[in-house]
């Protein structure tokens, strides 16, 4: 991609923690902060990767759309993941409540805005791996399993300070710490937070019948309940359900299960074979007050956090991370970091925020039964159903406002560095 030129792989060659201070501190070990820590090492910069080990392995799968594997290829990891992710060519959503005003189905196609897939669903556990083995190859980053326990901000830098005793500095900072991020709290921006009725039970499923790179999100009464591909006749679900619901269905048999499933998908899959655990999740949203104070930079879902709805959550989240890069670049690099927290507020207020309303509101939607909010839903998928220059604006933006701008800076702002190994 744009000229990039990537050395072999070699193993690193010094001890571990060989300094004590950094261009970048990444704090947060999970997909985004893993991007963050190889994306701020691609620009040649030093990185602290603050990042102890999850809790527990990870069984849900990410829909990426194309900007989100653009990404991925430029930080050389994609060619590894793709083998175990689906291309994504269809979205459907079909209304299955049984209220008195229902929408009309609606398909996007990706064809329609000229791409061969809109992006891919892939495995959060392989994807994790690859960026994990990618990081113990870069010789510009240095990984702490300790965790953060405090920070504070100088004029000059970022101060950090981890369970086993080690202070960490760095010229700037990004936080990828998650929901409860200790980072965000150290420096002192809030959150505003707000929860809903509803948990998310996931799991993977095989089925008789192909997808065909098709998705389908049907809307009910308790939320989205939707199917998206894997390879072969394979297939990931998020189902939303009451939390009071959520014992019930896990104590399920696996013959249980596996109708529950086909039933709610309506059989057009055919037989499904539910594998492996299923995992739920509670679903609530947060927003931060600012993405960004001082030289520290929030990424991921240490400012937003919404349902997974419409595949919006991690490519929302490497938007920031692309942004933030771009930002300490553009403002003449780490030692710039307030200029470019300055940027990435203004830069990411929009986006962060019109996504956040969009999804909140989709959510409302399906889980009331007034006739305003049933009219709103039903009437705004029918005129996407019946207005093909709305559909494709549509489509577009749910991809990403400005994306193709976004990469370009970020691949030619790199083009012929080398990335750090």
């Amino acid at each position: 991609m744009g000229g990039l030129r990537k050395e072999p792989t070699a193993k690193r060659g010094k001890p571990e923690h060989m300094h004590d201070h950094y261009d970048i501190a990444v704090v947060g070990g999970g997909l985004a902060g893993s991007v963050a820590a190889l994306s701020a090492a691609s620009e040649g910069w030093s990185v602290a990767f603050i990042a102890p080990p999850p809790p527990r392995q990870d069984g849900r799968t990410t829909a990426l759309l194309s900007e989100s594997i653009d990404l991925l290829a430029h930080l050389g990891v994609w060619e590894a993941v793709k083998p175990a992710s689906a291309p994504l060519r269809t979205m459907r959503i079909l209304d299955g409540t049984k209220r008195l005003l229902r929408a009309p189905p609606v398909s996007f196609h990706s064809s329609e805005i000229d791409l061969d897939a809109f992006g891919y669903n892939i495995p959060n556990q392989p994807l994790f791996d690859v960026l994990q083995a990618e990081i113990s190859q870069s010789a510009r980053i240095d990984r702490f399993g300790s965790p953060l326990v405090d920070a504070d901000q100088t004029a000059e830098r970022v101060n950090l300070r981890l369970a086993d005793g080690p202070q960490v500095t760095a010229l700037a900072a990004l936080a990828a710490d998650g929901r409860g991020s200790k980072l965000r709290d150290a420096i002192g921006i809030t959150i505003k937070t707000w929860s809903y009725p509803q948990s998310a039970l996931v799991m993977n499923f095989s089925h008789r019948l192909g997808h065909a790179g098709t998705s389908t999100e049907f809307h009910t009464e308790q939320g989205p309940f939707t199917q998206v591909p894997l390879p072969g006749n394979r297939s990931s679900l998020i189902w939303s359900v009451k939390p009071e619901d959520v014992d019930a269905i896990l104590a399920l048999s696996r013959e249980a299960l596996n109708a529950a499933v086909e039933t709610r998908m309506h059989s057009i899959l055919g037989a499904v074979e539910v594998e492996g655990a299923v995992q739920a999740w509670p679903l609530s949203s947060l927003i931060a007050e600012s993405f960004g104070r001082g030289r520290t930079l929030l990424v991921g879902e240490t400012g937003h956090a919404f349902p997974p709805i419409g595949a919006q959550g991690l490519n929302l989240g490497l938007r920031d991370i692309m942004q933030a890069i771009g930002s300490i670049r553009d403002a003449g690099g780490p030692q710039q970091a307030p200029e470019a927290v300055r940027d990435f507020n203004r830069q990411r207020r929009l986006d962060v925020t019109t996504r956040t309303a969009g999804v909140d509101l989709l959510n409302r939607a399906l889980l009331s039964s007034s006739l305003p909010m049933q009219a709103l839903r039903a009437g705004g998928l029918a005129a996407l159903s019946a207005v093909p220059p709305l559909k494709l604006l549509a489509m577009r933006e749910g991809m990403t406002p400005g994306w193709r701008k976004i990469v370009n800076r970020q691949v030619c702002g790199s083009a012929g560095k080398q990335i750090g190994r």
